[in-house]
């Protein structure tokens, strides 16, 4: 019986593990970049002149 308890124990670490860790990887991506998206290059609008 402490065989199958053994088994079931680590499965549930490893369900838990994977959950923290996918958890962890959506807060990584969920992150607001450091640098501003802007763009580097910017075309002129027909009919605007300059």
């Amino acid at each position: 019986m402490s065989r199958l308890l053994a088994a079931v124990l680590t499965v549930v670490a490893a369900a838990a593990l994977a959950v923290g860790a996918a958890l962890g990887i959506v807060a990584l991506l969920d992150a607001t970049p450091a640098q501003p998206n802007t763009p580097l290059i910017t075309y002129e609008q027909a009919g605007q002149g300059s």
